[in-house]
């Protein structure tokens, strides 16, 4: 099931997806280009970008949280995961149980 991007829970799996992706590119193409390749452009737009998302996720956290969307429990779980590699993509499918469909 795709995103619904009308209800709160929707817009932070969106967002984690594609925060879990600039994180993912930040690791893995980025980093070996700084550090192997000796490009360390690479690093600074994909490491704003991966910022930028991140921030996005965590504000879209505490308005589920406030407008009583998400549980704190889930709400603390998702933040964590956002900090793991693959995080945001194992949090998505808990996500979906509290997503209202379209």
């Amino acid at each position: 099931m795709k995103p619904n991007l009308h209800h709160p829970v929707g817009r932070i799996r969106f967002t984690g997806i594609l925060e879990g992706i600039s994180f993912l590119l930040l690791l893995g193409v980025a980093m070996p280009l700084k550090y192997i390749f000796d490009q360390p452009l690479a690093v600074r737009y994909v490491g704003m970008a991966h910022g930028v998302l991140f921030l996005i996720l965590c504000g879209l956290l505490v308005h589920a949280w406030g407008d009583r969307k998400l549980p704190f429990k889930d709400a603390a779980l998702a933040f964590l995961a956002s900090l793991l590699p693959f995080g945001p993509f194992v949090m998505d499918r808990r996500l979906k149980r509290h997503e209202l469909p379209e």
